[in-house]
């Protein structure tokens, strides 16, 4: 199998991808960070999929992506102390990891948490709301190898694991989310990308790192 490219600016790209995911199928697409590969969340075959053509642990839980801050409640709660993060940095480069809800399955976060952010992507963001609001998205590349910025970059990956690829352009961030654990208090800065730990800071008050 070789994976479809199909072109953003094309008229059925949005429609491809919806097709592909609905089948069970694996896509990547850009978002403003890195490319990411996705899986509808509630699949779990397909989700199970995702961790193989990955090579990901099983270890790893496996990020979820929402169109719109107003989605998160179907899949964590934030603590209110918390909520200036998400008002003040999405969309945009901030992964939260926050109690997840019955609803997210097992095969995408078998503990108690679940990462989420809200790209800073009108592509993204709409593919994400057109595919129902929440999609698992993780970037999309071979675990343990560079995270691809570019169409070209997840083929030579990935071209061979999934079923197609959005082309959006070379990805405007090129470095992964920030990635802040805020079921501590203070909340961990598990890692460093996108937003930087001082604007954590000047918005929680005080922050871990590991």
């Amino acid at each position: 199998m070789k994976a479809e490219i199909v072109h953003a600016g094309s008229e059925n790209a949005l429609h491809r991808a919806l097709e592909v995911l609905r089948a069970g199928g694996l896509i990547a697409f850009p978002t403003d960070t890195v490319y990411g590969v996705a899986a509808l969340p509630w699949d779990v075959d397909a989700v199970a999929r995702l961790y193989v053509a990955k090579q990901r642990p099983k270890s790893l839980p496996i990020p979820l992506l929402l169109s719109d801050a107003d989605r998160l409640s179907r899949v964590a709660s934030l603590a209110p102390e918390f909520a200036p993060l998400a008002e003040r940095f999405w969309p945009g480069g901030l992964t939260l990891v926050l109690p997840k809800t019955e609803a997210v399955p097992d095969e995408v976060s078998l503990g108690p948490t679940v990462a989420v952010r809200v790209p800073d992507l009108p592509l993204a963001r709409d593919l994400i709301r057109q595919a129902g609001g929440v999609l698992a998205v993780t970037s999309a590349n071979i675990s343990g190898r560079p995270s691809p910025v570019t169409a070209g970059e997840v083929e030579a990956q990935l071209g061979k694991r999934i079923a197609l690829i959005v082309d959006g352009g070379p990805c405007r961030g090129g470095v992964p989310s920030s990635l802040l654990d805020c079921t501590a208090s203070p909340p961990v800065l598990l890692r460093r990308g996108a937003i930087s730990e001082e604007a954590l800071r000047a918005v929680v008050g005080s922050t871990k790192s590991v």
